[in-house]
């Protein structure tokens, strides 16, 4: 059995100048996700209600990403693993249809609400910091609880579909109708999105919208890690953009856009995320 490794200098190790000891947090569990987000309840601006409700059909333009709310729960039949609740708060742009051709933009929010369960082990140590917190009632930060962090990375989804249902004023008529609840609260910095504030239910007309969203979701904890250190990392790339710079010696270095002048030979479906993304979607 080797030897175990102590921080410290290393010899003959293949360019391994020092084993250092470093605190960061290591991941327990992760995973990705590609979700198609069917029937999301629109939520339009105030003042695009009457937009709305005067038009003849709806078509996906563009969604943004403004907020996910993260909430870790443990499993109580399993130990050292955590349900992970997440809320997707979108600012979406669809094109209205009136009378007239020409669309018109409107804007609102969509919400979506997803869990997932990872494994992020145990941990009964209480965590105390030396570090300042100005909000703080002490200097020192309050002990934390010991559950691990969860981490959502996810990109702008892609506007897929949107549509316009006529809601009954005395009965339920279908799964996309009056039956469903409404959004009962938005918070403040989500609400401060939309100019003019939102619509959030009572509308005889509603509009659903399906994205596609990309996901990753992983739980950490702080550690304690031994790793190899090989040597100091020193930038290799000089700084630029100073005071003194030569403006047209900066514009020389920059590559002449030709793509942006030609139209392309050829047209090809669209393959990656961003491809899909700036191409024209809707029903």
């Amino acid at each position: 059995m080797p030897d175990r490794v102590e921080p410290g200098p290393m010899e003959g190790s293949r360019g391994i100048r020092e084993a250092v000891c470093i605190h960061t947090r290591k991941i327990f569990d992760s995973c990705k996700d590609k979700d198609c987000l069917e029937d999301l309840r629109f939520y339009p601006c105030l003042q695009y209600a009457d937009v709305l409700s005067r038009a003849l059909s709806v078509k996906g333009g563009s969604a943004r990403l403004l907020h996910i709310y993260i909430d870790v729960e443990p499993v109580s039949f399993n130990r050292g693993f955590y349900t992970v609740d997440l809320r997707f708060f979108y600012a979406v742009t669809l094109q209205a249809y009136l009378t007239s051709p020409i669309p018109v933009p409107v804007e609102g929010l969509c919400v979506f609400d997803k869990r997932v369960i990872l494994f992020g082990s145990e941990g009964n140590a209480k965590i105390f910091s030396s570090a300042y917190r100005e909000d703080g009632p002490d200097p020192q930060l309050l002990r934390r609880s010991n559950l691990p962090i969860a981490v959502a990375e996810a990109v702008d989804p892609i506007v897929l579909d949107a549509r316009i249902a006529d809601c009954c004023e005395s009965h339920c008529c279908g799964e996309n109708c009056c039956c469903q609840a409404e959004l009962a609260e938005i918070p403040a910095f989500i609400n401060n999105c939309f100019e003019g504030g939102l619509s959030t239910g009572g509308d005889g007309r509603r509009v659903y919208v399906t994205l596609g969203q990309f996901s990753i979701v992983r739980l950490e904890r702080d550690s304690q890690l031994l790793i190899p250190v090989y040597d100091y990392c020193m930038p290799e790339k000089e700084c630029c953009g100073g005071a003194s710079e030569d403006p047209c010696g900066l514009f020389r270095n920059i590559a002449f856009p030709v793509n942006e002048f030609f139209p392309p030979n050829t047209i090809r479906k669209p393959e990656t995320y961003e491809e899909t993304k700036n191409c024209c979607c809707g029903s």
